[in-house]
Formats: C-alpha cells, structure tokens, sequence
C-alpha cells in the first residue's frame, strides 16, 4: 500500500516565535483547523497572528512544553537510574516531564528522537507511538501508557509501514536538493566485510564490521554512531508463522507476512498487546493468564524470558488473524552503533565493532537481531538501510593540541579508535591517553596492531590495559584508573578532556574512580570533588556515551 503524502499545513506561526519546530507544527494545525485554512493561505497580518499567538502560548497545551517553571532541571536523567526512581523524582512535575522520566534515558535515538523530545512529541501529540524506547522496553511503554491515559485516551501502536514516504525535495536558492538520509528516511548502503577481533580461545565474539557508504549520500563525523536497520532469522521467523497457523505468503497490505515479519517486527521480548490479543482469543486459565502477562504480571515465574515465539509456544494452539498479530508486535527498531573510523582515513567507508550476541534459554538458542545479522546472515555486496545519528555532546575538542584520555573497555574502543584516526589524519599535537580492558590479552586486545603501532611512535602517548581474567583476581579500568591517579589527575589539571564509551554500570564504574583520582590526587572532599567532576560536564571536558 502506498502511502500518500498529506498535504501541507498553513503557515500562521513564523520561524522567529519562540516555539519548537514540533510546537509550531501543531500549532499550525490546531489554528487551520480553527479558522478553516487551507494550505499556503494565512489572512491574518502580523499584528492579528501575534495576538492569536498571544492567546493560545496562554492555554495549558502550548504554555506546558516552552516553560515547566523548573529551568530545565531534569535530575532523573540518567540512564543508571531504576524507573521507579526516576519517577518519584519526577513525581510532582508536569505531565511531559513525567513523560520523558519514563524513557531510558539514553539519548540513543533508536525511537528517532531523544528522551525529551520523545516526550515532548507524544504530549504534543505529534507522536501516538508509545512503544518505541528500545533502553526502557516494557517498563517504559507501561508508564507512558499509564501517564497518556491523563489525556482520557490510549491509542494503539501503528501499524507497520509498508514503505518509507520519501522526502519532498526542499527548494535552496533555485535549486532542488535531496533530504540527508535518518531514521525516517534511511539510506542504502552496501555491507563490505566482516573479521573477527578476537583470537582463538576468547570467550566473546566479536567483529569490525565495514560498511560502503560510498552510493548512500551519508557524511558523518567521529563522535556519530550510525543506524542499521536489520532483518530477523528467517528460521526463527518461520518458526514464528508455523505457531500461529497461517500460510507465510499471507497478504499484509501490499507485502507477505514473511516480509512484514522478517523486515518491520520485532521477535524479541513479547509486547502486552500481544498478550492482550491472545487473552480476546483464548479462554479459561489460559486467558487469565494471558490477561495477567499482559498487564505486568508474571504468573509462572517466566515472563522476562517470554519473546514473541515464547509467548506463541506458552499458548499453544491459538490462531490470531494475521493483520492482528502484526498490530499486536513492536516495530523492528535500528540498532546503533559507535563508528569506529574516520572520513578522513577511511572515505566512503565506515567501520563498526560488534559484539555477537548469543544465548539460551531452557533448551532454545536464542540470538541477538543485528548482532547475528552482520556475524552470520549477511554477504559482502548485500544492501541494507541505514543513517548518521549525530552526536550529542561527544565529540572532539575543536582545539588540536587539547590533550584528550579516552576510556573504552571492549566494544566501547569504538569511537576511540575513530578519535586516534581523526587526530593522526589532522596531526594533531595534542597528547592522547587511552584506556582499555577485557578478559584476555592473549585473546581479546582489539585492534592491538593498531594501537601498540600508535603507542610505538608516540603518537598514542599512554597505553593503559586491564585484563580482568589474566589474574585469579578480576582488574578492570577503573582500577587503573585509580593506580596511575596522579599522572591522571596531572592531565586533567593541564586541561585534559575525558571520554568515556561502554556499558552504562562500567560508566558508574568509571565516574566513581574518577572521583576518587579528584580527591585524593586533587586534594578535595568528596563533596568538592563532585562539584568539580560536574564543572568538567558543564564545561564538555567529561563526555560519555554509554548504553
């Protein structure tokens, strides 16, 4: 089905007033639905459209999302904050505040915006999907549920699109020109290669992943992560379509329930709505506990294992008309990653560090989405959808001789990598410091040819390792952090920035050491040592993306 482009809204808002391009959007709606406008006409002069604004930036509606009376406080974002806190900090704040506590605080972008704007859509109602935080999953899509329901109404999830609307091409100084690629409107890019990082023995699985961006139109900086839109197992898919019945070539608008199921839904954790549609078809026992599922419950202990096809098997048997069950499924959300090159030493090309996730429950080996998909389902030359997020707030310091000290366990070697590369392309003078760790030297040391080259000429000008399973006992980053603190708290003193990359707990882990190197190589109390850490933030000295 072909989706048509709706037309334009009447302009009545001007650019210079001070609303949000969401807000102005709505606004502009909700005044031509007012007076009946149609598009490209606006009768009012200048004087009657500041009075009109006037009157409705005064209505609760539009007054909420420019002004919270909380100067742009929001102590609850932090991604290593349990939901239950974020919302008891956020407990007497206005209802977009609340909305953007609910989400995972993140900043991913996976949903297409970040946490505040998010938030700000669905209140504004720009935005009807409640389901999209892929960091906060069901525990977030339940609160925005529960605080959306202040409006007195619950919409569904959308159906999943059969194809992206392309975008108009916006008229510059005469000229036409094509929108840049995003998540909305994503680009064509062509896998190039995979190679293992790790050596044999190594517990983990992990990959560079190279991708061609040279046909895409895509330009990103270091700093950016980048978007990839994979596609599910198609033996796991096809399980899927055996439990519920239905033939695999079963039409879904325009397209095959095999497609819809392999291209634009999500198999992993089991959404509520889909134990809501199996409680409508279902009876006894078995509806209520589908109904408890539902609505949070976990009746038999299992319900944080329950993916889409867990969930089928846990009600065998029932046959849910196949548009219902695409309804009742997420949408298969882009995954991002942290581009581990640069434009200036690798153009038209971007590389990625990807671990493969694989795992089992009960007697079923369950894999991860994008993971398994660049490790094993997809051949050189192949194409796949794909944008730039562009950073936010991490990036490198515009001055080159700034000295820098990146910290990136694992995968989080990522951006780091991306940063040596830009550094040495620009020559830049400025010292750098890397940390980095895993379990095994021998198995595990990613890009070690790279580095220790780096280190060798003394353009990388400290190398500081940790090997957390080398050792009977476990050493990690932080803990090197903390044993050379006071070369650390020297580069720091001289105006050094600190990046951080990696999981979110190694994040904390990292933010603690940091604050002990402050106080005890800086000469402060705890107290004056947060106060600074937290003037490095203010100041962009301290970055991280951590997820």
């Amino acid at each position: 089905m072909t989706r048509t482009t709706p037309p334009p809204v009447p302009t009545l808002i001007p650019e210079s007033a001070p609303f949000s391009a969401e807000q102005r959007t709505w606004l502009n709606g909700f005044l031509a639905g007012l007076l009946g406008l149609e598009a490209g006409v606006n009768p009012l002069s200048a004087a009657e459209t500041a009075t009109l604004m006037q009157g409705v930036a005064s209505t609760p509606a539009a007054r909420g999302p420019l002004d919270d009376g909380d100067g742009g406080n929001t102590p609850w974002h932090d991604p290593a904050m349990p939901l239950g806190d974020r919302m008891q900090l956020a407990e007497n704040r206005p209802l977009r505040r609340r909305m953007m506590a609910a989400m995972g605080q993140q900043d991913c972008g996976q949903c297409g915006y970040n946490c505040e704007d998010y938030a700000n859509a669905i209140f504004l109602k720009s935005e009807e999907r409640l389901n999209l935080c892929v960091p906060g999953g069901k525990d977030t899509a339940r609160m925005l549920k529960t605080l959306y329901a202040e409006f007195g109404a619950i919409p569904r999830p959308a159906k999943q699109p059969a194809e992206q609307v392309p975008a108009p091409a916006v008229p510059v100084s005469g000229k036409s020109t094509v929108a840049s690629p995003s998540r909305d409107r994503p680009a064509e890019v062509t896998f190039a290669s995979r190679a293992r990082l790790n050596k044999a023995g190594s517990n983990k699985e992990t990959w560079h992943i190279d991708l061609d961006l040279r046909e895409a139109g895509i330009e990103y900086a270091v700093g950016d992560s980048i978007g990839v839109f994979p596609r599910n197992d198609p033996a796991l898919v096809d399980t899927v379509i055996a439990a519920i019945g239905v033939p695999a070539d079963f039409p879904i608008a325009d397209r095959s329930l095999r497609d819809v199921l392999t291209d634009n839904s999500s198999l992993g954790i089991a959404p509520d709505m889909l134990f809501e549609l199996i409680s409508y078809i279902t009876g006894g026992e078995r509806r209520q506990k589908a109904k408890e599922l539902a609505s949070g419950g976990d009746p038999d202990g299992d319900a944080a294992t329950l993916d889409v096809l867990a969930a089928l098997q846990k009600f065998p048997g029932i046959r849910p008309d196949p548009e219902a069950f695409i309804e009742s499924l997420d949408p298969l959300q882009p995954r991002l990653y942290s581009i581990a090159s640069s434009p200036k030493t690798a153009p038209g090309r971007v590389a990625l560090a990807i671990d493969a996730v694989r795992y089992t429950i009960g007697e079923r080996r369950r894999f991860g989405v994008a993971s398994t998909f660049f490790a094993d389902r997809i051949a050189p030359g192949t194409k796949l959808k794909a944008y730039v997020r562009k950073a936010q707030g991490f990036g490198l310091p515009n001055d080159h001789s700034v000295p820098i000290i990146m910290i990136g366990p694992g995968t989080g070697i990522a951006p780091f990598r991306a940063f040596l590369h830009e550094r040495m392309a620009v020559e830049a003078p400025g010292r750098n410091w890397l940390f980095f760790g895993h379990q095994y030297h021998d198995h595990d040391f990613f890009y070690e040819e790279e580095l220790v080259g780096m280190k060798a000429t003394g353009f990388l000008t400290r190398l500081s390792l940790a090997w957390s399973r080398d050792d009977n006992s476990k050493f990690y980053v932080q803990d090197r952090m903390r044993e050379v603190g006071c070369d650390l708290w020297s580069w720091i003193a001289e105006g050094a920035h600190i990046y951080v990359c990696g999981a979110i707990a190694m994040g904390k882990d990292v933010e603690r050491a940091l604050l002990d190197v402050i106080s005890v190589h800086g000469a402060r109390s705890a107290e004056e040592a947060a106060a600074f850490l937290a003037g490095l933030k203010k100041a962009g000295r301290y970055q991280t993306d951590v997820y």
